[in-house]
Order: C-alpha cells, then sequence, then structure tokens
C-alpha cells in the first residue's frame, strides 16, 4: 500500500487503518518530488488530490498507474478536481473517511474490482468519453 497525503494526522490515520488491517505500507508522501523516489510497486495507492506542491495528485496517480500498474483509489474532499482519472482508479473515498470505507475499498482493489461487490463507499468515477 501506498499513501500520498500532505496532511500529517490524515497521512499517520490511513497508515494505522492499513497496518491494523494486515495491510503492508510501503510509505506516506506528501508531494511529487518525494513520490519520483518510489522505486517499489504499490498493490494499491490511496491518492489526495491537493498535496504540498499543489493540485498534483491527478497526475501522480496516472504515474504511477502507468509505471506501476497499481490500483488508485482516490481519498479526498473535492471529487471533481479529478480531471482526467488514472487508468488503473477504481474509485473515490470522500474525506471524511472511516475506517471500514478504507478497508473495504482496499479489499474491493484487491479482490480485483468486482461490480457486484463494489462497497458503498466507494464512488465511482466519471470517465470522460
Amino acid at each position: 500500500m501506498l499513501i500520498i497525503e500532505d496532511e500529517f494526522l490524515l497521512a499517520l490515520q490511513l497508515e494505522d487503518i492499513l497496518a491494523d488491517g494486515g495491510h503492508a505500507v510501503l510509505g506516506t508522501y506528501p508531494d511529487a518530488a518525494s513520490v519520483a523516489l518510489l522505486g517499489e510497486a504499490p498493490d494499491v495507492a490511496l491518492v489526495d488530490l491537493n498535496l504540498r506542491d499543489g493540485l498534483t495528485g491527478p497526475a501522480i496517480a496516472r504515474e504511477i498507474a502507468v509505471k506501476f500498474g497499481s490500483r488508485v483509489i482516490y481519498v479526498t474532499a473535492n471529487p471533481g478536481q479529478i480531471d482526467q482519472p488514472a487508468p488503473t482508479a477504481v474509485g473515490i473515498v470522500q474525506k471524511p473517511f472511516s475506517r471500514e470505507g478504507i478497508l473495504s475499498a482496499v479489499a474491493y482493489a484487491l479482490a480485483g474490482c468486482p461490480e457486484s461487490a463494489r462497497p458503498r463507499e466507494l464512488e465511482p468515477l466519471r470517465r470522460a468519453e
């Protein structure tokens, strides 16, 4: 698991939720420059949109998806800011999030995203046609 979040307390909360759920966290990154140093492919990346260096989350999500093939879950209060979703993006968990919302979204992503099992906390993406 990878966490892309610049708010320290939220990043720590996500890390605790994932670790308590039995998931290994590769790291927490607050901006594009730090993500550029990532060398190991995460299965799933939890990505906020507005980071320390601005609205770079959407581009970071696309980069992680293309470079590693990782599934992306956007964790944001501003889903309308997703201009072009990452090709491997599976949905959006709105802030404020719950422990159950995060864990069910991650379980769904790891299970291959069966549409019949989409958790209610994971909003579908609106993709441009």
